[in-house]
């Protein structure tokens, strides 16, 4: 009776096995065969147009406030770079960019269609810089403008990484590149105030450029890139 009762409670546990094996099987063949239970609706006229009209309803305002916004947004663009630059030098830039001697000041009388409510953004747009170099995008050296001078390696800065044999805060392509232009913005006789604070992100601030890095030995080499900086002002 024990052997008789073993083998029945074998074959109960094959017969489980097999079923389970056959209920995955065949969900496994409804699944490859896409004969799943699935939502299938009518798609007659009728629910068409409701379904077109209900959705009308809720995106068109959307869109109208979208595009009355859009609309309302006052941006002027200027772009002096030809304009500013005396018509002798216009042939070769780089040597009136170059010239220490010659005023580089330029005075453009922009037109304001609408009133502009405050605040108002100002952006400066460089056009064929290509920034995303592999090259130019590796010269720089981050733990240097975390801690000036005492990050004394500046091998990943080459080619512009030192100058008379003396390591250049801040060193690398990016910064050898300072665009420097600088604005001012005057309306009839008095001049606008431009809030130039806070303009960085807050981690940049505090986790990634030191506040005490001043600069050392920079734009001292063969070819100026950009502006110079005041070594004492960090």
């Amino acid at each position: 009776m024990e052997v008789e009762g073993g083998n029945t409670s074998a074959n109960d546990a094959v017969a489980r096995k097999i079923s389970i094996q056959s209920r995955r099987a065949k969900v496994f063949y409804q699944f490859t065969q896409q004969n799943l239970p699935a939502c299938k609706p009518v798609l007659t006229p009728s629910w068409i147009v409701t379904t077109f009209l209900l959705m009308g309803v809720i995106f068109i305002p959307i869109g109208l406030v979208t595009l009355r916004t859009s609309h309302s947004v006052i941006e002027i663009v200027e772009r002096y770079d030809t304009e500013c630059i005396p018509e002798k030098f216009r042939g070769n830039k780089v040597s009136y960019i170059k010239d220490s001697t010659i005023l580089k000041n330029c005075s453009l009388y922009l037109k304001v269609p609408k009133h502009m409510k405050a605040p108002i953004y100002i952006y400066y747009q460089l056009d064929n810089y290509y920034q995303n170099h592999r090259r130019y995008v590796k010269s720089r050296n981050d733990q240097q403008l975390l801690h000036g001078l005492k990050s004394n390696d500046t091998s990943s800065c080459q080619p512009e990484d030192s100058s008379n044999g003396l390591p250049s805060v801040p060193c690398g392509l990016i910064a050898w590149s300072l665009f420097n232009d600088t604005f001012k913005f005057i309306r009839e006789s008095s001049e606008l105030v431009v809030n130039r604070k806070n303009i960085a992100w807050k981690s940049d601030r505090n986790h990634k450029f030191g506040k005490q890095v001043y600069p050392f030995n920079f734009q001292n080499g063969t070819f100026i890139g950009g502006g110079s900086l005041d070594p004492s002002v960090p």
